[in-house]
Formats: structure tokens, C-alpha cells, sequence
């Protein structure tokens, strides 16, 4: 039942972001910028055929290929053998998995992902929704597995 919940909150993820970007390419024209936030936060729509600051541009193959690589480790880990990951912890891996599912529908419906939020504030690549929660969940994930799961990393010595 865990996996249910699990895989319908990475669905909602992806349904968060390709609706935010529905939204984006309905009212903003490309390049074009909307203030929200004024010297905060901000909306500039853009198409990014790359990764993280459009490394790796062009190279949907890889990111396709990535992504069927993630599906398939957490098939095998929930179904087959599982590693030791906590609730939590398998929350943090189905948000990474939904915005990962949000940008690769992107990139198989486009060949590029829709990027929308710009930080006004300090200079950073424009990101969107997707990104935010394979960023958080990335965060999470590694503080939880570093600090309140230590028997993560504890072999076995039988």
C-alpha cells in the first residue's frame, strides 16, 4: 500500500509541474519575464535541451536513458530487494522520481524542458517545479540517510 501512496504522490509531483508549465508557456511569451516577487523572485520562460545550467545540452538519449535506469533500481529495490531505506527516506526517492517524471515528459513530448522561476535575488540558472523537488528530495534524502538512518551503511557481517 506504501508503494500506492509513494507512487501516486510522484504522479501528483509531475501533474504540479507540467501544469505549472502549462500555465508558463499560455501567458508568457519565450525569454519574456513576469515579476512576482519584485527583486525576489520572478517568471522568465525559457527552453532548456540540456540538464543543471544546460550541461549535457542535447543529449536527450542520455537523460531518457538516466531516468529508465532510476525506474528500473527502484522496481528492484521495493519489489525485489529492498536496501534499508526508511518511510521518509522513500518519500525523499518518489518527490526525486516525480520531478524527474515531469522534466522527462518534457523531454519526450518537446525535446526540451520548460524552465520558469527565476531568483532575482542572487544569480542562478532558471529553474522549475520539477527541479525544486529533485533538489529537496536530493537534500533530504542525503541528510536523512547521513544523520537519522546510520544502519543504512552498516554491513552485515553474518
Amino acid at each position: 500500500m506504501q508503494f500506492l501512496y509513494m507512487s501516486l504522490f510522484a504522479f501528483g509531483v509531475a501533474a504540479l509541474d507540467q501544469f505549472t508549465k502549462f500555465l508558463t508557456v499560455a501567458n508568457i511569451p519565450l525569454h519574456g519575464e513576469q515579476a512576482f516577487l519584485p527583486g525576489f523572485l520572478g517568471f522568465t520562460y525559457l527552453q532548456n535541451t540540456g540538464a543543471a545550467f544546460s550541461s549535457f545540452e542535447g543529449m536527450q538519449w542520455l537523460f531518457a536513458l538516466i531516468f529508465l535506469g532510476f525506474t528500473l533500481a527502484i522496481f528492484y529495490e521495493y519489489f525485489k530487494k529492498p536496501m534499508g531505506f526508511t518511510t521518509t527516506e522513500r518519500w525523499c526517492i518518489a518527490a526525486i522520481y516525480g520531478g524527474g517524471l515531469g522534466n522527462m515528459i518534457d523531454r519526450l513530448r518537446l525535446g526540451y524542458v520548460v524552465d520558469m522561476i527565476e531568483t532575482q535575488f542572487m544569480r542562478f540558472p532558471v529553474f522549475n517545479v520539477a527541479d525544486c523537488f529533485i533538489t529537496c528530495g536530493c537534500i533530504l534524502l542525503i541528510v536523512h540517510l547521513a544523520f537519522f538512518n546510520k544502519g543504512f551503511w552498516k554491513e552485515d557481517k553474518k
